[in-house]
């Protein structure tokens, strides 16, 4: 018998945001964009998106467009803040007034308080942990909130347990830096723990352990196989 010879086939995707290509156990997204369809990774899903690329399965309708969205609604708080600046028709206007000749209240006479805008803005701010340790695990609990535990697990089937450092900057108080790294690819994420809203970002990426800090290779924490992040190696 003539033996066979098996072999796996890897079609290698690349982003068509960022350029990377994917690693095996990584999947990627189909866009539309500019009548054409896009491949884009599970890191610039968000990208894409802010771009107006549309998610292959959602119409155009559904898509968000914050510009649009912004027009749309400032048309109509302009709208509205015109009809309610119009004077009331004359018979209202006499009405009104022999209500107040009688004392009797009328609505909209009393004005509600109106709470003073956040110095902050729309800023979500939280209390920063003092303490490293608190600091650090606050950022691992944010991070396994977000999406970065299925990009872990899914490079993790293919190049094994990575090494994890996390660090709270030195300079930047409320900062606090993950990075997660194999011998082939490492990601850098930052946390804020000043604006936990603003999520898990990836600030930096690279393939070569070298171009990591010393310290950046000094593992302090460890991912199970769903890719949670957990303080401890």
């Amino acid at each position: 018998m003539t033996p066979k010879h098996i072999t796996t086939r890897h079609e290698a995707v690349a982003c068509d945001v960022c350029g990377r290509r994917l690693l095996r156990g990584e999947r990627a997204d189909g866009f539309i964009a500019g009548g054409s369809r896009r491949m884009v990774c599970e890191l610039c899903t968000k990208r894409a998106t802010n771009e107006g690329w549309i998610r292959e399965g959602l119409d155009a309708s559904a898509s968000p467009n914050p510009q649009g969205r912004e027009r749309g609604s400032l048309l109509r708080r302009l709208r509205q803040r015109r009809e309610g600046a119009q004077p009331p028709p004359r018979r209202e206007r006499r009405e009104q007034g022999s209500r107040h000749d009688a004392g009797a209240p009328v609505a909209g006479d009393v004005a509600e308080p109106v709470a003073p805008e956040s110095r902050h803005g729309s800023r979500n701010v939280h209390a920063i942990p003092t303490n490293a340790d608190l600091k650090m695990a606050r950022a691992l609990e944010l991070f396994n909130a977000s999406r970065g535990p299925r990009t872990v697990a899914g490079i993790a089937r293919s190049l094994g347990e990575p090494t994890i450092a996390v660090r709270p900057s030195a300079t930047e108080g409320s900062i606090v830096s993950i990075v997660v790294a194999w011998e082939l690819t490492w990601y850098r994420y930052e946390v804020d723990l000043a604006d936990e809203q603003a999520g898990v970002r990836v600030v930096s990426q690279g393939a070569e352990l070298h171009e990591l800090e010393a310290a950046e290779q000094v593992a302090n924490a460890a991912a199970d196989e769903h890719g949670v992040l957990l303080l401890g190696a």
